[in-house]
């Protein structure tokens, strides 16, 4: 039986390794980091078979209501009916991006990250993978995702107070 165990073990170790890389930073010899890309696949898989998601979102494109590299999201399939505020999670070409829809028009959504000033992403409807519901923040404190609408009315001063967040609070 042991054997067998081992075999499995050898088996899996040759399937998965041409996946991972060597981990980075401190990792050790033993730490490995799952490929970016291999890693958000996994996560469209899930979230397409209904499972809620969990992730840790990197950059600052969120500021300051996520924070790249602190905070997590939970991700759920996205809503039948996509509104302007709801934080999506899409996959243009080949760049994973998670932003706030700014503009829905038919079946194609404008996207902009709350930490942006003015760049903004276009995507078809077909290409969000999930839905922002739940944003867990380092202290424990869970705040479920609401429209931005005071954050998208500031939009002509946005400018500021990220400058301002950026430089004090941060």
């Amino acid at each position: 039986m042991r054997r067998i165990a081992e075999s499995i073990l050898a088996f899996l170790r040759a399937v998965v390794q041409p996946f991972l890389r060597k981990g980075s930073k401190g990792t050790g010899a033993a730490g490995v980091t799952l490929d970016t890309d291999l890693y958000m696949k996994g996560i469209e898989m899930f979230i397409r078979e209904g499972k809620d998601v969990e992730m840790a979102p990197k950059g600052s494109s969120m500021l300051p209501f996520i924070k790249g590299g602190r905070d997590s999201v939970l991700i759920t399939r996205p809503s039948e009916r996509l509104e302007v505020g709801n934080i999506v999670l899409a996959r243009i070409g080949e760049r994973y991006i998670m932003h706030r829809i700014f503009a829905v028009e038919g079946g194609s959504l404008t996207l902009m990250g709350d930490g942006n000033i003015n760049g903004t992403e276009t995507c078809a409807v077909k290409d969000v993978i999930g839905q922002v519901v739940e944003v867990h923040k380092e202290n424990g404190r869970v705040v479920k995702v609401g429209k931005g609408r005071l954050w998208r009315f500031l939009r002509p001063v946005r400018r500021f107070l990220l400058a301002f967040y950026k430089r004090v609070i941060l």
